[in-house]
């Protein structure tokens, strides 16, 4: 078997990639390829996420995944998921108020009003994800940062771009950092002026609790402030975005849970629709002192990439993990994460996923799947078009 790569995916692995993670689980949790430890096995991955032994900063001091330079350098180096404690602790204690359940239900509401108007007169033949899947969380978190609607699209378009840097794409687009980079610039040129316009007159949104904050004398930079709102713009949408894409495509090739998901969705169908197919393959680590995982020694110093999707379909944790149970009980998922870094907006994006698929289903009615395209990242991983044809 040849070292495991994130790199140089074929493009039916991509759009499958589970087979390739079950092939490396079956051989061990745990493999070292080019200095790298990947994790595979659930209790390895659980085990990861949760010590204390394992951070997101390197003993370099860099934690992220993209290739920075100058702005994007900025921007990225002061995002939630990138930072450790006691830092990491004090910036998600602010930001946690606008994600707490009570929110994310005086929310609901308006994620309905969303998604019956971007379903309303569908076409025939459409771009699920252009159409529906990308607008529906990027919508949302707007409302939250209080940017407006009429920006989605150009913040939608500036948040792909900025995806460019990460390493597995930026080693197929020789000009990806360049784009990346000018995205940063002008996102964090946005978020400036929007600052400084809640600075002037507050709203019930964001930006403003964390200027606000910052006023009060919290200490928070506005570097901090706007790297967060670009953290929870791009993080917000394209993860929930991608499992709205990928629902479809699993539950097209279904008939018997796509006609029960027609009748109601879950919050135990949305959990497995998440752990069959999560938005997000692979998370990074880095050991900050020598520790064994699975059996297997890590130097302190290694970097460390969870393989979320694989953990998700670990037969030692999951009955029938290659099986979508849209009653399956227990067995918590990696589909958010774990540990301090668990997902901020984990709870709204179920309630997106619980209300969008609620209404999207029965909207298509019988479909054809005529097309889809997967960018080629592992990491970030969903279809970035799926053509659907209404035929009933």
């Amino acid at each position: 078997m040849k070292p495991f790569s994130l790199k140089d995916w074929s493009d039916e692995d991509l759009r499958d990639p589970f087979p390739v993670f079950a092939r490396y689980l079956a051989a061990g949790p745990v493999h070292f390829a080019d200095g790298t430890c990947y994790v595979f096995g659930h209790d390895a991955a659980v085990e990861v996420l949760t010590s204390a032994a394992f951070g997101r900063r390197s003993p370099s001091g860099g934690g992220s995944p993209v290739s920075v330079t100058s702005a994007l350098r900025t921007l990225v180096e002061n995002w939630l998921v990138f930072l450790d404690p006691p830092r990491h602790t004090e910036l998600r204690s602010v930001v946690n108020k606008e994600f707490s359940p009570s929110v994310v239900t005086n929310l609901r509401p308006r994620i309905t009003a969303i998604a019956q108007e971007l379903l309303a007169d569908l076409p025939v033949t459409f771009d699920l994800v252009e159409r529906f899947s990308a607008p529906l969380p990027i919508l949302v978190i707007s409302e939250l940062l209080g940017v407006p609607r009429a920006d989605w699209e150009w913040l939608r378009e500036m948040a792909v771009d900025l995806q460019q840097a990460s390493s597995v794409r930026a080693a197929a687009n020789p000009d990806a950092h360049r784009i990346a980079d000018r995205a940063a610039q002008e996102l964090r040129d946005y978020f400036l002026a929007l600052m400084q316009q809640r600075r002037l007159s507050p709203g019930a949104d964001l930006v403003s609790l964390l200027v606000s904050a910052q006023t009060r004398g919290e200490p928070l930079s506005s570097d901090e402030i706007v790297g967060t709102c670009v953290h929870l713009m791009t993080a917000g949408h394209e993860t929930t975005t991608n499992v709205l894409s990928k629902s479809v495509l699993a539950l097209a090739a279904r008939p018997e849970p796509l006609a029960e998901l027609r009748r109601g969705v879950t919050p135990a169908a949305v959990e497995e629709l998440v752990r069959f197919d999560p938005p997000v393959q692979a998370v990074g680590r880095w050991a900050h002192q020598d520790a064994v995982v699975a059996g297997v020694p890590v130097p302190a110093g290694t970097r460390v990439m969870v393989m979320l999707g694989a953990a998700n379909r670990d037969p030692a944790r999951f009955t029938a993990p290659d099986e979508l149970d849209l009653h399956r009980a227990g067995g918590r998922n990696t589909g958010f994460g774990l540990g301090i870094h668990y997902c901020l907006g984990a709870t709204l994006a179920r309630a997106e996923l619980e209300i969008g698929l609620g209404l999207l289903l029965p909207a298509l009615g019988e479909f054809t799947v005529d097309s889809v395209k997967f960018p080629h990242d592992i990491v970030f991983h969903g279809p970035h078009s799926v053509v659907v044809t209404r035929t009933g």
